[in-house]
């Protein structure tokens, strides 16, 4: 297939990834491209030129002195990517149907969804969020060859009030993710930002007499500062923001994993990372984690219950580390979720010659 793919344009898909987001565009772009298929990504400056695709640039937007001294002026940086997204649909409406056989939207912008009615081919959206309104605004105003994936059962029931979807959970690379031999402190990794509880991680930890180790990007400085700073001591350390080689090695060697998110997580890579990696999980009930996680291979306790977690942290270091990876191969697998998404795509891609 002929395949234009949206990606998200904020952050560079390329290592060390700014999160999940990223990183399942890389796979899959990766994936998909490996399978024969012709590729055109659109991604943000500094992505991975070992793609092998053409790069449609995010351009840089600066606005006028008047427009900058308005009142209600939007950020520069939203203006940016608002510009970036209208040029791309605006010519997919043009030459679209010319260039491709079906367009993929990994991003979480609304333009592509609110403007697919102007394309004739089909355009395939993945719902990586819970509902937000400037998506729910845009599926209301959507094109006749729309069709819409989620990351998730979860993500999908979410969503079903509004739209139909089809659930394919989030994989990861069994290959690239090797099991490890676990034994050393615990670990939390992802980005660090209050939302995603890092600062609950530590205190787990701390109550379960486990060390841990913290890896990541830092997106919230203050809250680096002021919520996980104070409590870094030499068993609760911070590792820094790690290439994907040493962040796997560091996965590896963990015996257990911490996951805690104080929302409703659409999917979890990082608990299918550290599966893959035969490392157990304990997490917080939230979002699509009780679909990945078994007794067999992780502990959830009750979102922001820090008393359960670190009793769920030490249950999970008992586990046997071969059942994670078991879980990892059978469920969280990156060639089931390739598949499945080569398959929609190529359904969706019929349509374009009934249109």
């Amino acid at each position: 297939m002929r395949l234009c793919i949206i990606g998200p344009s904020r952050f560079p898909i390329a290592e060390p990834f700014a999160g999940g987001l990223e990183a399942h565009t890389h796979a899959l772009v990766s994936a998909l491209t490996a399978r024969g298929h012709q590729i055109t990504l659109f991604a943000a400056k500094g992505s991975d030129p070992n793609l092998g695709v053409e790069f449609l640039d995010v351009p840089v937007f600066e606005s006028s002195e008047a427009a900058r001294n308005d009142v209600g002026a939007l950020p520069e940086q939203w203006m940016g990517e608002h510009h970036a997204y209208l040029s791309l649909m605006l010519d997919l409406a043009e030459h679209g149907d010319r260039k491709y056989d079906a367009v993929l939207n990994t991003s979480i912008h609304h333009l592509p969804v609110a403007m697919s009615r102007m394309l004739r081919i089909p355009l395939i959206t993945t719902l990586h969020t819970p509902p937000v309104g400037w998506l729910e605004s845009a599926i209301q105003v959507r094109g006749e060859l729309t069709r819409f994936i989620a990351v998730s059962a979860h993500t999908r029931d979410a969503w079903a009030p509004l739209v139909q979807s089809t659930a394919i959970r989030n994989g990861v690379d069994t290959g690239s993710w090797q099991p490890g031999p676990g034994g050393g402190p615990a670990i939390w990794f992802g980005r660090i930002v209050p939302e995603k509880g890092t600062h609950l991680a530590i205190r787990a930890a701390r109550a379960a007499g486990i060390p841990l180790d913290l890896a990541g990007p830092i997106y919230d400085r203050a809250y680096f500062r002021t919520e996980i700073e104070p409590l870094l001591t030499e068993d609760i350390r911070y590792l820094g923001h790690l290439d994907h080689a040493r962040l796997r090695a560091a996965v590896g060697h963990a015996r257990a994993a911490l996951v805690t998110p104080r929302w409703d997580e659409p999917y979890g890579l990082v608990a299918a990372e550290a599966l893959a990696s035969g490392t157990p999980v304990a997490a917080f009930r939230r979002g699509a984690l009780p679909e990945i996680l078994t007794e067999r291979c992780g502990r959830l306790a009750e979102p922001d219950d820090v008393t359960g977690l670190a009793g769920a942290l030490q249950a999970a270091c008992m586990l046997d580390r071969s059942e994670a990876r078991l879980r990892a191969e059978a469920f969280c697998s990156h060639e089931r979720m390739v598949a499945e998404y080569e398959t929609l795509l190529q359904e969706a891609s019929t349509l374009k010659a009934a249109a």
